[in-house]
């Protein structure tokens, strides 16, 4: 059982999904996952993003088990950018963030963000798909962002939250499925676990 206090763990590093759960009223201790974040071959993305999702929170599960942790919900995420039915993840190089900015400028694209939920006996998972229209990007727009370094660990090279907030001209979907926790969805997710939520 849960304790009365509804907490649980976050399979994940990102502060802007600390925050985001924080924005919720969701109590959490952070438990990184550490999985494999190879794309198989021919993987969709939406596949790619609810396959990782699942993944980490299961294996975030057994560790409580493992390690004799208090046994409490665990959430995870995985966000990954689609342009021309390419899965653009955390950049390599600042050469290789420059070359997804460049193959985004202009144009639309697909922010797949998929949130798990995982207890010792199920796992739920959602899926939030948002389209992004990037304004035209100058070279010295791309390279004065690179040098902020904000690219360096965001999937698609950019965080809508911050500075790339200037670069963005629409979305229709979810502003915090592209920051990389989909309120809606994750709420739904926590409810089903006991989560108190509006």
């Amino acid at each position: 059982m849960y304790s009365m206090k509804f907490k649980i763990y976050l399979a994940s590093r990102s502060p802007r999904r600390g925050e985001l759960l924080g924005q919720i009223g969701i109590d959490f201790d952070v438990l990184p996952s550490d999985v494999d974040e190879s794309v198989l071959t021919e993987e969709a993305p939406e596949h790619y993003v609810l396959r990782l999702a699942k993944e980490k929170a299961s294996v975030c599960v057994q560790r409580l088990a493992e390690q004799g942790l208090p046994l409490r919900p665990v959430l995870a995420a995985d966000t990954t950018v689609c342009i021309d039915g390419m899965i653009l993840g955390k950049p390599e190089s600042d050469a290789d963030a420059a070359a997804m900015l460049r193959r985004m400028s202009d144009r639309w694209h697909v922010v797949h963000t998929a949130v798990a939920v995982a207890d010792k006996d199920r796992v739920e998972v959602a899926l939030s798909s948002t389209q992004v229209e990037l304004a035209p990007l100058t070279d010295a727009d791309i390279k004065a962002y690179i040098a902020s370094g904000e690219p360096r660990d965001k999937a698609g090279s950019y965080g809508i939250q911050g500075l790339a907030g200037t670069f963005i001209r629409r979305i229709e979907g979810s502003y915090s499925g592209v920051m990389g926790l989909p309120i809606y969805e994750t709420a739904q997710l926590l409810k089903q676990f006991g989560a108190t939520l509006p």
